[in-house]
């Protein structure tokens, strides 16, 4: 317990100054390189919990792919982040709301543990008491039978945000040339090869 316990504060120690240091990087490369070590401290914590399937999938995805993908992105965009910042105060006042609103929603977590502190034992899943199986099989009998439905949904869903964005970055200029693959397969040989004879010590 102890072991753990040293465990925990590290990593939460860890997570807590790099997501800090996210917001207050003025490099956004190295926002970027301090969210990919909050995520992976973040799946320390999760490990800790026991639930290795969340980890896996925080480094996987959101590491792997997101933040990746993100890093690029900003490395290879030319963007004024001089003028980006010059409005930033105009959203104080929204962004001072949500914070306060998290607050009070985190005050009142920790007030409900102080109160009761069993009341996490109260709010298991029905899923824990499946015996030996481990977490990551419960998890998929439960998507896959109970909850079949809202994850194809998810799935439709985001299969539409994704024809979506192909859809609103796909612009038609004039004057580039655009593959068309019924043009090419008409072609014919006419069409396509020209047969010129030139005479001797001449060019085309």
């Amino acid at each position: 317990m102890v072991l753990q316990a040293v465990f925990f504060y590290l990593f939460a120690a860890v997570a807590v100054a790099s997501a800090f240091m996210v917001i207050a990087s003025r490099n956004p490369v190295h926002s970027v390189l301090f969210l990919i070590l909050t995520f992976f401290n973040a799946a320390g914590l999760f490990i800790l919990l026991g639930a290795e399937f969340l980890a896996m999938l925080l480094i996987v995805v959101y590491v792997g792919a997101v933040m990746v993908l993100f890093l690029f992105v900003v490395m290879m965009l030319d963007v004024d982040f001089v003028e980006m910042r010059q409005g930033v105060l105009q959203y104080v006042p929204v962004g001072g709301l949500i914070g306060a609103i998290l607050l009070i929603e985190l005050l009142m977590v920790l007030g409900g543990w102080v109160i009761s502190p069993d009341i996490i034992g109260h709010t298991a899943a029905p899923a824990a008491a499946a015996g030996d199986a481990g977490n990551i099989r419960s998890l998929g009998e439960l998507i896959y039978t109970r909850y079949i439905l809202y994850f194809q949904t998810a799935g439709l869903v985001l299969l539409v945000a994704m024809i979506g964005a192909i859809v609103l970055t796909l612009r038609h200029k004039d004057g580039v040339k655009r593959q068309d693959i019924s043009t090419q397969v008409g072609r014919t040989r006419e069409a396509a090869v020209e047969v010129r004879k030139v005479e001797t010590g001449k060019g085309i």
